[in-house]
């Protein structure tokens, strides 16, 4: 019997779909906006002084921005503060929270994980993309193994040449 010399790449004619959580990244300005020069000394809140930093600061600048809302000092901030800064956002930015840019990162996926329409990868072998050159949240592949599970007849995480099962429906 003779033997074929042609090389089968088995990864490119397998029915295994892709999912890439990289796809996902937004793509607009990410803003961390540190309050702590609107504080007295960087520590102390003044409502009247607070406020007129609110009022003189440039919101424009943060127009369909992602924008995270922090204080990089040790200071006591109530939270009515950060509220007050998004009534200013609002009208500008396109996401807001308090917290870091991996928070950031982290809410937004959580956004877009579940409001994405995962029904295209029913009774379909799935491979969620492990290696990434963005900063997705560690929670995103989390979620987006979550919400696949309902789906996908299987998943795996990884490489398709190197995958490691996570989920196989019986």
């Amino acid at each position: 019997m003779a033997q074929s010399n042609e090389i089968i790449n088995r990864v490119a004619s397998s029915k295994l779909v892709t999912f890439d959580l990289e796809d996902y990244f937004p793509k607009e300005e990410k803003v961390l906006l540190d309050i702590k020069d609107w504080l007295f000394e960087g520590f102390i809140l003044k409502e009247k002084d607070f406020r007129e930093h609110i009022a003189k600061h440039n919101w424009e600048q943060y127009n369909n921005a992602y924008v995270a809302l922090y204080c990089s000092t040790d200071a006591i901030v109530p939270g009515w503060a950060y509220m007050l800064i998004t009534t200013q956002l609002q009208p500008h930015a396109k996401y807001i929270v308090q917290g870091n840019l991996e928070e950031l990162y982290s809410s937004v996926y959580q956004f877009i994980i579940a409001n994405l329409d995962f029904s295209v990868y029913k009774d379909k072998p799935v491979i969620i993309k492990g290696c990434s050159n963005k900063p997705v949240p560690p929670n995103a592949y989390l979620w987006a193994t979550a919400k696949m599970q309902s789906y996908a007849k299987s998943i795996m995480y990884g490489e398709a040449c190197s995958s490691v099962p996570l989920y196989k429906r019986k």
